[in-house]
């Protein structure tokens, strides 16, 4: 049984098709990283595992069960894109009340100083900055001991040092044994958290494979090179040797040649190019 189970969905909002017959599944202990530009149905597929929309085609499960039953959800801790936090209450009250709809939550004080809150718990959430209430979000999506968490851009609008945190957050998370389903702008966030990437765009899944694996499969590398002005080159190709063997054949003079494989973003931006050449990874 899986933790997360997504069999043939499709979700339409009117007209819009935002997911278009896609199949995930998740197991236990993954930490996967989901990529896509905006409107690719990202979210939309969260919301659906979440159990907050049903799908119009196809089957979702949490832990083999309906995410729409209470009593499913129980095993899991959500980050939205938006969260709504009561700007009254402080910050403090706001664990405390989260806390009390599990049997046993990660004790408040604990929770406060993992996130880097200890000395915010008193503070009402209105007067918090953008980057601690999203420390805060994340945080209460594990206050329950969740099995699966899924995490919607969680660190947008933190600063490098807040990312870092809920980056050490998340690895110690999965570390313990937690399942992980996150979605991120930041391309070099899932490339230092996921073992595993899925590419989404137009509301289909494109690839879906190890790091390693869709980084190989797409044919991008870097090639940087000194030319003989003493001018450093970079150049982005798809076939690496090929482009050696010209520079050679050329006579072009060049030193201090490196060869490297392509980033994440470079990936992923060669993914969703609707142009790609017959034979890459789709």
């Amino acid at each position: 049984m899986s933790a997360v189970e997504v069999r043939g969905v499709t979700r339409r909002f009117g007209d819009v098709v935002a997911l278009d017959d896609v199949s995930l599944e998740v197991g236990h202990g993954e930490l996967v990283g989901m990529l896509g530009p905006n409107g690719a149905g990202k979210s939309t597929l969260l919301s659906l595992v979440s159990g907050q929309r049903r799908p119009d085609a196809g089957v979702v499960r949490l832990d083999g069960r309906d995410p729409r039953e209470p009593a499913t959800r129980m095993v899991l801790g959500l980050t939205p894109q938006e969260t709504g936090l009561p700007a009254t209450l402080r910050v403090r009250e706001v664990i405390d009340f989260v806390a009390g709809h599990y049997p046993d939550p990660v004790p408040t004080g604990e929770l406060l100083e993992q996130f880097g809150l200890a000395d915010l718990g008193k503070r009402q959430t209105g007067a918090l900055s953008g980057g601690q209430k999203r420390r805060l979000a994340v945080a209460l999506s594990l206050v329950g001991r969740p099995s699966v968490v899924l995490l919607d851009e969680p660190t947008t609008g933190l600063d490098v040092s807040g990312r870092t945190a809920l980056w050490d957050a998340i690895r110690q998370y999965h570390a313990d044994g937690g399942t992980v389903l996150l979605t991120s702008h930041y391309l070099e966030e899932v490339q230092a958290l996921a073992e595993r990437v899925v590419v989404v765009d137009r509301g289909k899944v494109l690839a879906d494979d190890s790091l390693e694996t869709v980084l190989r499969h797409v044919g991008v590398r870097r090639v940087l090179l000194t030319d003989a002005a003493g001018t450093r080159q970079e150049h982005l190709v798809p076939d690496s040797d090929a482009f050696v063997r010209d520079l050679v054949t050329s006579g072009t003079v060049f030193r201090d040649l490196e060869i490297r494989g392509a980033s994440l973003e470079e990936a992923f931006g060669q993914l969703v190019n609707h142009d790609t050449p017959e034979g890459a990874v789709r």
